[in-house]
């Protein structure tokens, strides 16, 4: 009797084990798929979940006059954005200065400064990765009150969102929630903001977790940020802004923090047909990435104009 309930026993410690041995493996192998399927890192520490967010920016974009002119030639509406597609869709969002009206009865020409593409450019926008684009410029009322309800209504079709128009563009990706404002100061040496500029940034700042503001600014071909930009930035920093985006000199201007926030004064031209300067043809792309709301990294990338309308990307040494 005693060998008997021995070998019983001895058979449920046997079961026991198996069953615990599997248990274990089955946990195991659940958290590692697990880890690998969770878009996020997880900081085990403080059981808080860390999103990642890489955003692009770029400078001035004008597919129009001998842009779009060179585009139709090749045969292809994707032209200006070649070079650079793969670089701009690898970001969680990416954001330009879109400087033409999007209208279906842009006249062909390739001179002169009221700029305008075809309704076709903004299926190529879109599929070069570019998610927002600021209206906040000098041109985007080359066409007026008219040419801007059409472009507002055909970035509405083709999925691209747009701030610059009074209002705050928010987009949430991996649970941040960015805002986006536009603002065109351009040729102004001394800009200021309105009471209702004032107000719309600090309202936007509560809405979102991360505020960029777009600034159309500056003066023409300098290559430096003026006094009236950097004073005018400090204002917009205080407001809640965590980083400004410059354009509008078509040419790069210099970068700076301002108690920890990102300014470029002016990243240059991206696409554009202003082929007759050096200077003109060169550009910055910016890629911030931020860990929750915080940047953790930010790293700059040169843009030449090989060809009319069509950035590549390239090293210091090919720029010097």
């Amino acid at each position: 009797m005693f060998k008997l309930l021995l070998s019983v026993f001895l058979f449920f410690v046997f079961l026991l084990s198996f069953f615990a041995a599997s248990f274990l493996d089955n946990s195991r192998n659940y958290k590692i798929e697990t880890e690998e399927l969770l878009p996020v890192k997880i900081n085990r520490s403080y059981l808080t979940i860390i999103n990642y967010n890489t955003l692009i920016f770029a400078g001035d974009v004008m597919i129009g006059r001998s842009v779009q002119t060179q585009a139709l030639n090749n045969g292809s509406v994707h032209y200006p954005f070649l070079k650079t597609r793969e670089f701009l869709s690898s970001a969680d969002i990416t954001f330009v200065n879109l400087e033409n009206p999007i209208i279906s009865d842009c006249p062909i020409h390739n001179t002169g400064f009221i700029f305008c593409a075809k309704a076709d450019f903004a299926k190529a926008i879109k599929e070069a990765g570019i998610d927002v684009v600021s209206l906040a410029n000098n041109h985007t009322m080359n066409y007026g009150t008219k040419g801007l309800a059409e472009t507002r209504k055909i970035l509405d079709e083709t999925g691209i969102r747009y701030t610059g128009v009074g209002e705050i563009e928010i987009i949430v990706s991996n649970g941040v929630k960015f805002g986006f404002l536009g603002f065109d100061k351009s040729q102004i040496p001394k800009p200021v903001l309105t009471q209702a500029e004032k107000e719309l940034i600090s309202e936007a700042n509560i809405k979102v977790d991360v505020l960029i503001v777009s600034m159309h600014w500056g003066v023409e071909y300098q290559d430096y940020a003026n006094s009236g930009q950097k004073d005018l930035a400090k204002e917009i920093v205080d407001l809640g802004a965590d980083v400004i985006i410059g354009h509008h000199p078509h040419v790069v201007q210099d970068y700076e923090e301002i108690a920890g926030v990102p300014v470029f004064y002016s990243l240059g031209n991206f696409v554009f047909d202003q082929m007759w300067s050096e200077k003109t043809k060169k550009g910055k792309l910016v890629k911030i990435v931020f860990e929750n709301t915080q940047i953790v990294g930010i790293k700059e990338y040169n843009t030449y104009i090989e060809k009319v309308g069509q950035p590549i990307i390239v090293s210091d040494a090919t720029l010097n």
